[in-house]
């Protein structure tokens, strides 16, 4: 399998330099416009997971693929990408401007932050791409700008300030959702609909042959969470829509179709890796979810 994109990767791609202290940061977080970028390097070759956030404003035409999906962007858009989803972009055309900012969850865990898996721009399943007006543009525009402004100066709590700025990004973004998309059930529903998603996505990524999930059924979940599984599965059709094996089910195909398509394991050890017992059952799940 490729290896994980590291932040000291995206340096080496990108920038041709390296920051003196980025192995001695307990977290990291910088900001840069796609102009700073050395040439032909915004197109990603690999379609590999990165081991940090991602915020991106780009304007221009592109295409984005992340899991299983691929768009085509003709305008401007504002991207979120997730460490546990393998995803690249590249340039349609040579109008591409922008900005992009880089971050690891221990920078915002220093601080207290709430998880970042928590949120639905970063969530499997979840929309990591909006669609921009050009209010909407000049908005985010302005956010990425005072990033700069603050990472610039010498203010003593800069990096309290460029926190809640990212907090912002990810609210704007949440705001541009239909209501019926996010959270608007009672606290109690939430809560159980974000335990859950944390402990589905923990089993992921699969990197080794050797590493198998653990929980695959509502049963198996509903148990770790201490609730009925119907209980359960009620407040994840109230906050997503979908029932507690469907968002299973889809978590499961979804890095299916990237091991099968980024490694060169054998289908035996997939099935395996994805806690099936026997391969038949590997292949029929693999033909139904497809129907």
């Amino acid at each position: 399998m490729d290896q994980i994109y590291t932040v000291e990767d995206f340096y080496r791609a990108k920038l041709n330099w390296m920051p003196e202290n980025l192995k001695n940061e307990l977290g990291h977080f910088n900001v840069f416009r796609l102009s700073d970028f050395v040439h032909n390097s915004t197109k990603c070759g690999s379609y590999v997971r990165k081991e940090y956030f991602k915020v991106s404003l780009i304007n221009g035409r592109h295409k984005y693929e992340y899991a299983d999906k691929t768009i085509q962007i003709e305008d401007n858009a504002l991207i979120f990408g997730n460490p546990n989803i393998p995803y690249h972009w590249e340039p349609l055309d040579d109008a591409l401007s922008g900005y992009v900012c880089i971050f690891t969850e221990s920078f915002f865990h220093q601080f207290g932050a709430a998880k970042f898996n928590e949120y639905p721009v970063f969530q499997p399943g979840g929309h990591p791409i909006y669609f921009l007006s050009d209010t909407q543009k000049q908005r985010i525009t302005e956010l990425f700008n005072r990033m700069f402004d603050e990472i610039g100066s010498e203010y003593t709590y800069k990096y309290d300030v460029i926190r809640n700025l990212v907090f912002e990004l990810i609210h704007e973004a949440m705001k541009m959702e239909p209501a019926t998309t996010l959270f608007t059930s009672s606290n109690a529903f939430a809560r159980i609909s974000s335990l859950f998603m944390e402990l589905l996505e923990r089993q992921f990524p699969i990197s080794s042959p050797m590493q198998r999930v653990k929980f695959r059924s509502p049963t198996d979940f509903a148990g770790q969470l201490s609730v009925h599984v119907n209980s359960l599965n009620r407040a994840l059709k109230e906050t997503t829509g979908k029932t507690t094996s469907q968002l299973i089910s889809q978590r499961i195909l979804q890095e299916a179709r990237s091991l099968l398509k980024y490694t060169d394991w054998n289908i035996s050890e997939i099935s395996w890796s994805l806690g099936f017992e026997e391969l038949p059952h590997f292949i029929n799940f693999f033909k139904r979810m497809y129907r």
